[in-house]
């Protein structure tokens, strides 16, 4: 989801430059491919599909995508969008198969369209290899979710060491693995802001005898569980890959010592204290009826707050988004970002914050 663009268009891979990265990754040792309906404006899907090919590696990776569940009307659908997807992928079977985003409303539509039973029968025809879902709720809807159906094989949850508690969280990784379903961690770097730390979190780094780089120290958080199977990183650029590769490769789960989690711990009470609002830039919120922009409004608003650079980022705030009519003050609170967000931000509320801090 966070491929490289020509230019500003999340739609405009970068064809050159992502097949690069993802030649890197299967140099790495990569091996698992994920991927969604609506990234890069559902252009995702379609370069997948074509760099696989082009590279002849399909007998090499593992591909993962989801079902756009908000979508779903009717039993129908799930059968129009899996077959979609087999195309745009180039592929007659995805190997790990997610209900994308599940929640408790999204829950109740995969119950009353016939979800699960498609899907039992997708496996059964060859079409999907394993099933499984992602998930932005409560811990209480994540186990409805999990209880509700034993055929699940796996499940994908954001978790990092700001984020611990955060939705399912911890509680949720220890549930799924005491049923024997697997834990693919998503957002381990947060959107990349725990790559790109302030110099209060490096110096809190600096205190550990060995050298590292902030997103080892978050990499290496979430690989510490022996619950995880694997780690989604959403690497824009070969530096980003090499490095993460050379962090997974290294890093071994029950490893982190009592030195080292205090240090993360001191880490994540900065950022508590710090974060203005907790948006990880994941775009679902997209698009906005009015033409807000409040991913970029809400980053620069995080990023003022935590790197004290709000004169800047006020400036870039209203050259950017505020003159071209894509600033918070476009905001009529609608409210339809609201159902969409993940984190369950009261979006048009916090708007009027960001608006007051960044003018």
């Amino acid at each position: 989801m966070r491929l490289p663009t020509l230019g500003d268009d999340p739609a405009a891979i970068d064809d050159a430059a992502a097949t690069a990265i993802l030649s890197a990754a299967l140099d790495s040792g990569v091996n698992y491919i994920d991927t969604a309906w609506p990234y890069h404006k559902q252009m995702s899907e379609p370069w997948l599909g074509a760099a696989v090919e082009s590279l002849g590696c399909r007998d090499r990776v593992l591909l993962a995508t989801k079902a756009p569940v908000w979508l779903i009307e009717k039993n129908a659908d799930w059968e129009c969008y899996l077959s979609a997807q087999l195309e745009k992928l180039r592929t007659d079977h995805i190997d790990f198969y997610l209900v994308h985003a599940l929640n408790g409303k999204r829950w109740k539509t995969v119950l009353e369209t016939g979800g699960l039973e498609f899907l039992a029968k997708a496996k059964a025809d060859g079409r999907i290899g394993h099933l499984g879902f992602s998930f932005h709720d409560t811990l209480d809807s994540f186990k409805t979710i999990v209880d509700g159906w034993s055929d699940w094989e796996f499940c994908q949850l954001q978790y990092n060491y700001f984020d611990e508690d955060y939705q399912a969280g911890d509680a949720g990784i220890r549930y799924a693995a005491e049923r024997d379903i697997g834990v693919i961690v998503m957002e381990p770097l947060r959107g990349g802001v725990l790559a790109r730390v302030p110099d209060a979190v490096r110096e809190i780094f600096s205190r550990y005898p060995v050298p590292r780089m902030p997103a080892e120290w978050a990499l290496r958080h979430v690989l510490d569980r022996q619950e995880t199977v694997t780690v989604l990183s959403g690497m824009g650029a070969a530096g980003q890959l090499w490095e993460n590769a050379g962090v997974a490769s290294s890093a071994a789960p029950n490893s982190i010592t009592k030195s080292e989690r205090a240090i993360l711990d001191e880490a994540r009470a900065w950022f508590v204290s710090k974060m203005a609002v907790p948006c990880t830039a994941c775009g679902y919120c997209r698009p906005c009826p009015s033409g807000v922009n409040i991913v970029d409004t809400f980053g620069m608003w995080n990023e003022a707050a935590m790197f004290d650079t709000l004169e800047a980022n006020a400036k870039q705030y209203q050259a950017s988004l505020a003159a071209k009519g894509n600033g918070a003050d476009a905001c009529v609170e609608c409210g339809e970002c609201v159902s969409k967000c993940p984190q369950g931000i009261a979006i048009p509320a916090r708007l009027k914050e960001a608006r007051a801090t960044l003018g």
